[in-house]
């Protein structure tokens, strides 16, 4: 027996009852390691929350942008409409018209920043 084996029967039942404990800690960890399924879940839960994550920032920062471009395109609209009423009064080109070529300038910029996202 090794010098720090105890010789009482009590503790050496406890120190089997100890190393049994440890033993199976480490069987535990060992099938952990080996249960290629669970890590698989693991691996693909952790992927899922970065790539919602990923989402709802982009998500946010479209309509953070779009936000913008509705502003400038109010703005733009805003001067334009300005602009078109005293050339209505000049030449007879319909109000309609400009107004609409705003509206379809202020789509495309929405558009253009959706796709650079």
């Amino acid at each position: 027996m090794p010098a720090d084996t105890p010789t009482d029967p009590e503790l050496l039942r406890a120190e089997i009852a100890r190393t049994r404990a440890e033993l199976g800690d480490t069987v535990e960890a060992l099938a952990a390691k080996v249960d290629v399924k669970a890590r698989a879940k693991e691996a693909a839960g952790q992927a899922a929350d970065q790539v919602k994550a990923q989402v709802g920032a982009a998500r946010d920062q479209a309509v953070q942008l779009a936000g913008t471009a509705a502003a400038k395109v109010g703005e733009a609209a805003g001067t334009v409409s300005a602009a078109a009423a005293g050339t209505v009064r000049r030449r007879p080109v319909p109000l309609a018209a400009i107004a609409l070529a705003a509206v379809f300038i202020g789509v495309v910029v929405v558009v253009v920043r959706r796709r650079r996202v």
